[in-house]
């Protein structure tokens, strides 16, 4: 599963997605909103281009790394500290594949995927 969305996701349910029976690894990244002097932050996707990319970034990874499922989940819209904003689940036969694959992943779509984040501080704001 690859996609953006305003709600709540569940970790459990990208876990199951992403377990295979030729898979001896499992790797979960979970990003969340950090307490960095923000009350909160707005997240923004340009979907029709985003989704794409994203479906080339875990197509990439899969041959690269030798994946056998990738999951990545995106929330966009207002959230708070605390509040889950990405989860990346990655398996593989080994686990060096599986970490590999699942960092390669969350530092490409920082830097191809359309989403953008604007933190809210009490003084105003900045996009990142």
């Amino acid at each position: 599963m690859i996609d953006i969305i305003d709600g709540d996701f569940s970790i459990e349910e990208v876990v199951a997605g992403a377990k295979r029976p030729d898979a001896g690894a499992l790797v979960v990244f979970l990003g969340t909103v950090r307490d960095d002097g923000i009350v909160g932050m707005e997240v923004e996707a340009y979907r029709e281009v985003a989704l794409p990319e994203l479906e080339g970034i875990r197509d990439e990874a899969m041959e690269r790394f030798h994946l056998k499922s990738v999951e990545v989940i995106h929330k966009v819209g207002t959230l708070s500290v605390g509040d889950d904003i990405v989860v990346i689940a990655c398996a593989a036969a080994q686990r060096q594949e599986a970490f590999q694959g699942c960092l390669h992943i969350l530092e490409e779509i920082k830097d191809r995927a359309p989403i953008w984040k604007k933190e809210i501080n009490p003084s105003g704001h900045r996009w990142i």
